[in-house]
């Protein structure tokens, strides 16, 4: 069964650093696409920094280009993000997620990815 397992995040003050951590089951990882993304109560899940497979194209949001940098490590199964000078709009759900076809592009449309992990709260307090 293919499972991505995220960790980390939780309550952090403005201006403060998170990293998010998620480590996936899934075979073909190191062919992926893979790609964070956020939901804020109320709203749609949006993209937040994707990668493709190879790990070469990355893309960020435009709220947190240089804040935030997405990577990962296929040795170990696993993919990040981390998350700098973050601000009360930074809060809400954070997913990881993988692309299912091998060597495809990233995607910023969350309906392109067909694994998800369960999703991990990030509170930033002002």
């Amino acid at each position: 069964q293919v499972q991505l397992v995220q960790s980390g995040g939780g309550l952090v003050q403005d201006g403060g650093s998170l990293r998010l951590s998620c480590a996936a089951s899934i075979r073909t990882f190191s062919r992926s696409a893979l790609g964070w993304f956020r939901q804020a109560p109320g709203k749609e899940r949006d993209f937040v920094a994707v990668m493709n497979w190879s790990g070469l194209n990355t893309d960020y949001a435009d709220s947190v280009k240089g804040r935030f940098t997405i990577s990962r490590d296929n040795a170990k199964n696993t993919m990040d993000l981390q998350m700098n000078s973050l601000k009360p709009e930074d809060t809400a759900v954070y997913y990881c997620a993988a692309k299912r076809n091998y060597y495809s592009d990233y995607s910023k449309n969350p309906d392109e990815y067909e694994y998800w992990g369960q999703g991990t709260q990030v509170t930033v307090s002002s």
